[in-house]
This record gives structure tokens, C-alpha cells and sequence, in this order.
């Protein structure tokens, strides 16, 4: 199963990076699999823990896509590592073993604590639309424009439907690197 979520992890000098990925799950194994180059990459064989936060703040996703990375943290209780405060729960992780790639390096790792800090409330169709749309922002370089239009066009239906102020913010930030990215193209 893949999982949506949000990795926190630090350099050796303590410094936070927060990453949206899709995690690969297997009971309380985990896979990370980032591509290189990759800050998450870096920090996990530095210090060989990250943080797995889930989250239903879409704009912490939308924002770490577009140049907002700057999130709360608060310290992780068995490792040395930080977990969003807006985390509805987290997961510490620490690195079993590495199959290593050129391009995409797989990370393997196994669940050390797990806390539930507020209750989930569910999904509406406006932060399912955001999270879709993040997953396009970091492929641009890779989807052809008519691809990315037809996308944003369905997922726009749902959004328009069910969003609130903090899924529309996200949608903005999206849109607008969208907009940056096509117009860089175009030239």
C-alpha cells in the first residue's frame, strides 16, 4: 500500500526538512523511495531516522511543492527529529537497510513510535483534488501540458464543490507554479 504523507527529516546541524512523499507500507515496515538528488535522501543516511506525519492540512502538500516549507514543528519523542504540529498523528522511523540506485534509491525502514495526537475527520473532495494536483505540480517536468489541463479541469469539479478556505489557498499556491511552469515553456 502507498501512503500520502508528509516526511520530516534533519542534517546532522539539526536542520528540518519537510518532503512530501508517497511512502511505501508493509505492516510497520516503511520503503522511502526518493529520487536523487534528494535533502530527504541525504538526512536519513546522515542520521538514519525521519518522521512519517499525517496530516489533513492540504497546504503543508501544496506548500512544500511551492517554495513554502516553513511549517511548525515540535521534537520527536524517541528520536532526534521533528514532527508537524499539525499533525494529526506520526510515525518515527528509523533506517534498517538501503537498496541503493542511481536514480531512486529504496530506504528501507521500521516503525519505533507511533502517536495519535487529534482525531481524523475524513477526506472531503476538494483535499483529495489539492493532493492530486500537488502529485502533478511535481511531475511538470515530466507531463505534457494537455495532460496537466485535462487533470485540473476534473479535479476543479470536486474542489468547486466541497472546498473550505485553507483547500482553496493550496489550490492557489498549485495553480500558480502551474501557471510559472507553463509559461517558462512557452518560451
Amino acid at each position: 500500500m502507498i501512503q500520502e504523507t508528509l516526511v520530516t527529516s534533519q542534517n546532522t546541524a539539526g536542520l528540518v526538512h519537510i518532503a512530501p512523499m508517497g511512502i511505501h507500507r508493509d505492516g510497520d515496515h516503511f520503503v522511502i523511495l526518493p529520487f536523487r538528488p534528494s535533502a530527504t535522501l541525504d538526512n536519513l543516511l546522515a542520521t538514519g531516522v525521519a518522521v512519517l506525519n499525517y496530516c489533513d492540512d492540504v497546504r503543508v502538500f501544496a506548500g512544500c511543492l511551492t517554495g513554502r516549507r516553513d511549517w511548525p514543528v515540535k521534537p520527536a519523542v524517541t528520536i532526534t527529529g521533528s514532527v508537524l504540529a499539525c499533525a494529526l498523528a506520526h510515525t518515527e522511523l528509523a533506517l534498517l537497510h538501503i537498496e541503493d540506485d542511481d536514480t531512486r534509491p529504496k530506504l528501507f525502514c521500521k516503525a519505533v513510535h507511533t502517536a495519535n495526537h487529534a482525531p481524523f475527520q475524513g477526506f472531503n473532495r476538494a483535499q483529495f483534488a489539492v493532493l492530486e494536483a500537488a502529485i502533478l505540480v511535481s511531475r511538470l517536468h515530466w507531463l505534457p501540458p494537455e495532460k496537466i489541463a485535462s487533470e485540473i479541469a476534473y479535479l476543479k469539479i470536486g474542489l468547486e464543490k466541497t472546498a473550505g478556505p485553507k483547500e482553496w489557498e493550496a489550490w492557489q499556491w498549485l495553480m500558480d507554479t502551474i501557471a510559472a511552469h507553463t509559461s517558462e515553456v512557452a518560451l
